[in-house]
């Protein structure tokens, strides 16, 4: 059985007020392509469908158009989708009736029976082949609040035990239900322990005073646990068949160097066959000029000197650029003057990306960070700085939990 695993499309992202719908039709048709060339049997897309919870009404014919068209092109492919923390839980289950007809699974939150108890047969989902015969099962688990996981009495962190307890329970009631050959599959949007995080454009999931889930919740007997949530492609846990695929495009200027892929991957029976990674072609490009800040004078140069082999390139192919401004003290006029030695070339300014001269600097060496571009900090960093600079020391652990919990609460009112 073969297999793609993405996520993380962020359909409806605006990157510094550019709308990528194009990007994302992009990725979406080249997607179909692999779809068709592959022979693909089943597609896994491992949250953050959407880029906020109320998705435009443009974003979301362009995922349900994409799951008309792979349909038609595989009318045997088998669909699961699960729900990131950046989705709507409810809205994007709301179509779960006419697409199941379509062999699409959107597995959007846990649900609790009479009893109160998780319904696990809500997260599990069978995959056949295109004959129809059972090859795999799927631990679809969405992204998991507080109130999603079981309750368990603990002296540890009471999240961390439900998650590993809801895994743990689902695999079992799957084993009971396998036949030999029979692949395990998990797929889940968290942030697993010593992973590596775009710090500019991924949400920090904190519940409760935990960052990180272990790798451990994983079970071997699990052929292959299917990950989203972090942009950048890599294994977790040193596990090689624990992983995530990474985002399509890339989110913020900080994941320009990302591999942007996704996984194809192949089942032998019930173990993993193979795993290959598969590059998506970036169809706009995102520059960074210079690459490390400079004084005013430099960049102006830099700029002037842009050249473009494909000058009458259509504005949705004009490169994004952020430009990086090295300052000693204020200067009023700098961001007329980056407009004007850009005018007439065809790029689409994305931010100037200004920070202060503190002491001697290399190039690469850190630079004194500003609030000129609040989008770039998390809430967290923001309410730190305010606290040194009202009271001169650090903020507390307990203020910063109770902080990060209204945050989580905001989150969930979406």
């Amino acid at each position: 059985m073969r297999i793609l695993h993405t996520s993380d499309w962020h359909l409806g992202h605006s990157l510094r007020g550019f709308d990528r719908h194009y990007e994302h039709q992009c990725f979406l048709d080249w997607l179909l392509a692999q779809i068709r060339e592959r022979d693909i049997d089943a597609l896994l897309v491992t949250g953050d469908i959407f880029d906020n919870a109320n998705p435009s009404s443009a974003s979301q014919k362009q995922l349900y158009r994409f799951l008309q068209a792979a349909r038609e092109a595989a009318p045997y492919l088998r669909v699961v989708l699960i729900a990131g923390n950046h989705d709507s839980p409810g809205r994007l289950e709301a179509p779960s009736p006419l697409l199941e007809v379509f062999e699409t699974r959107i597995v959007g939150q846990t649900r609790r029976n009479s009893d109160g108890d998780i319904d696990l047969g809500s997260l599990i989902v069978p995959l056949h082949d295109r004959n129809g015969v059972l090859r795999a099962w799927c631990l679809a688990v969405p992204f998991l609040r507080p109130g999603d996981v079981p309750r368990i009495e603990t002296e540890g962190d009471a999240y961390l035990a439900g998650v590993e307890a809801l895994y743990r329970q689902a695999l079992q009631r799957v084993l009971s239900q396998r036949q030999a050959g029979e692949a395990i599959l998990a797929l889940g949007h968290c942030h697993l322990d010593g992973s590596t995080v775009s710090e500019e454009s991924e949400r920090r999931i904190v519940v409760g005073g935990l960052e990180a889930l272990s790798a451990g919740i994983f079970d071997s007997s699990i052929a292959y646990a299917a990950l989203g949530h972090l942009h950048l492609p890599q294994t977790a846990g040193g596990r090689e068949w624990v992983r995530y695929s990474g985002s399509p495009i890339p989110m913020s200027f900080a994941e320009i160097d990302y591999p942007h892929q996704i996984l194809c991957i192949e089942l032998d029976g019930e173990r993993l066959g193979a795993v290959t990674p598969v590059s998506v072609p970036r169809p706009v490009d995102l520059r960074r000029i210079p690459a490390w800040p400079a004084p005013l004078p430099e960049v102006l140069d830099a700029l002037a000197a842009l050249s473009f082999p494909e000058p009458d390139l259509p504005e949705e192919l004009w490169p994004y650029v952020e430009v990086r401004v090295r300052f000693d003290a204020p200067e009023p006029g700098a961001r007329a003057a980056v407009e004007a030695a850009l005018h007439g070339k065809p790029v689409r300014l994305a931010g100037i990306d200004v920070s202060y001269r503190r002491g001697s600097l290399e190039p690469g060496s850190e630079v004194e960070p500003t609030w000129g571009d609040l989008t770039r900090l998390h809430p967290e960093e923001v309410l730190r700085r305010h606290y040194r600079n009202q009271y001169g020391e650090a903020l507390p652990d307990a203020l910063l939990r109770l902080f990060q919990e209204l945050l989580i609460e905001a989150e969930e009112a979406l």
